[in-house]
């Protein structure tokens, strides 16, 4: 089980995810709402995974992602980004990032990209 952070400005965002990170096994251990939120939860908390949208207010996820891992270097963070923001994706993938999941998502997919970056182990069944 892994401890995950979700920073995302939309409400019903973090509510999907978060719903789906449980169904898996995982725990959410802290949201935040904005990228300063954000950085200031991960230095809080310590997650092993961090979901960061791009687009947010104050501090956007870009600059969330180069602050938390200027601090911890090993950060793992996934960015979350809606179609059509190619290059905000890759500008984050060059920044640190260690995967991406673009909005709309399925459940699949992001099954798909925690089991990519926490490896296979960290993975449970799904509970019906």
């Amino acid at each position: 089980m892994a401890r995950i952070l979700i920073v995302d400005d939309s409400r019903t965002t973090r509510k999907i995810l978060k719903q789906i990170l449980e169904n898996i096994g995982h725990e959410v251990v802290g949201e935040a709402v904005n990228g300063e939120e954000g950085i200031a939860r991960y230095k809080e908390l310590n997650p092993d995974l961090t979901t960061m949208d791009i687009t947010m207010p104050i501090v956007d996820g870009i600059e969330a992602l180069r602050q938390i891992r200027e601090y911890d270097p090993h950060a793992k963070v996934l960015m979350v980004s809606a179609a059509g923001q190619k290059h905000k994706v890759l500008e984050a993938m060059k920044s640190g990032a260690v995967e991406f999941l673009l909005k709309p998502f399925e459940e699949e997919d992001i099954v798909e990209r925690i089991k990519s970056v926490l490896g296979d182990g960290s993975m449970l069944q799904f509970r019906t």
